[in-house]
């Protein structure tokens, strides 16, 4: 049976963009600016908005729409809010008490709120007043009713599968294109359907069983990074890809200058599943915190809750220029991580070959 292609026109006319890249959002590590950049070089760029509350959110749509006139795509997240007992927040401080007890800062009576908040009414009241042409999901898709209220304005629709299971799903509800998320992204997993890792496949692998599973558009995401990449993702039949960490080092990224240190050095050919940042599986260089707790820590705190006493930690180590709490977000392929702006490292991805 051969491979089954996704049109990678009617990719780019749905998107109204002129190459098949998606610049994958980051939160914490980008704004308004990197998803200009894309979007103003032709792909579609990507604004993070799951840490925004609804006037911060409406502050980075304004300073994104006098960046561009280009379409651009706003992320959210959609996980189902967990009740976190006092008996999960106390065995997560308890893990993380020797850090606290080094760093001499004292640890709170409760963990502080979260940080991530799943899409809702507030934000789509805002999203109306901007009409984006792109809104995409992770963990999901949010209520039917909020999700025909995107639609109605025209807004595509698109969200990340991490096995066949949930791509199917995401069809059957309402999807117009599937990400294919395979298990070298960077960042949080967008899985829904399962909390299994054992479960996750590598792109290559992932996007034909996507692809032969689903009859919309595919996005490849994961271990993308050079045109190479892109034309090997296109040829197992994706309609496009999306890529991240391979715009970190870009100018227009807002990429610490720890994280940035971290992908320059020999640590970031060393990534991990980690649930220790923030409650739930994502990929980030090995450092201090993911060795000793992690990788997967059976005491972590529910999502997002876990973040909370972690951030303390972090805020209190970074001054010093120590990484060891601090999120290093990278896929496990950052050899195409350039410092050159983002708009000419887009023309060397979308190069043909």
């Amino acid at each position: 049976m051969g491979i089954k292609h996704s049109d990678k026109a009617t990719l780019q006319q749905r998107l109204n963009i002129e190459v098949p890249i998606i610049q994958a959002p980051m939160a914490g590590v980008q704004g308004a600016e990197l998803a200009a950049a894309i979007s103003n070089a032709g792909g579609l760029g990507s604004l993070p908005c799951a840490m925004l509350n609804p006037s911060a959110l409406k502050d980075e749509l304004q300073r994104l729409t006098a960046l561009t006139d280009k379409p651009f795509n706003v992320n959210f997240f959609c996980h189902k809010p967990a009740t976190v007992s006092p008996l999960q927040t106390r065995s997560w401080f308890e893990s993380l008490s020797p850090y606290f007890q080094e760093l001499n800062i004292e640890a709170p009576g409760e963990g502080p709120g979260a940080s991530r908040e799943p899409f809702g009414d507030q934000a789509l009241e805002v999203l109306e007043q901007f009409k984006p042409a792109v809104v995409s999901f992770h963990f999901g898709l949010p209520e039917p009713a909020q999700l025909q209220q995107l639609k109605s304005w025209g807004a595509r629709i698109l969200s990340s599968a991490t096995t066949v299971e949930e791509a199917r799903w995401l069809e059957d509800n309402g999807v117009d294109i599937v990400i294919a998320q395979g298990v070298e992204a960077g960042g949080h997993r967008g899985s829904f359907l399962t909390q299994d890792m054992t479960t996750q496949t590598g792109t290559m692998a992932f996007v034909p069983r996507v692809c032969a599973a689903v009859s919309v558009p595919v996005i490849a995401a994961g271990g993308i990074a050079s045109a190479e990449g892109v034309a090997a993702a296109m040829m197992l039949g994706s309609a496009g890809v999306q890529i991240g960490t391979t715009f970190l080092l870009c100018p227009e990224a807002k990429t610490s200058a720890l994280h940035r240190a971290a992908l320059k050095s020999e640590a970031v050919h060393h990534t991990a599943l980690t649930n220790v940042f923030t409650g739930k599986p994502a990929r980030s260089i090995v450092n201090r915190l993911v060795r000793e707790v992690g990788p997967m820590a059976d005491t972590v705190s529910p999502f997002p809750s876990a973040a909370g006493p972690v951030s303390l930690l972090r805020a209190a180590a970074e001054p010093n220029g120590n990484d060891d709490f601090t999120p290093l977000w990278s896929g496990q392929n950052a050899t195409g991580c350039q410092e050159i702006p983002a708009a000419e490292l887009l023309q060397k991805l979308s190069a043909a070959r």
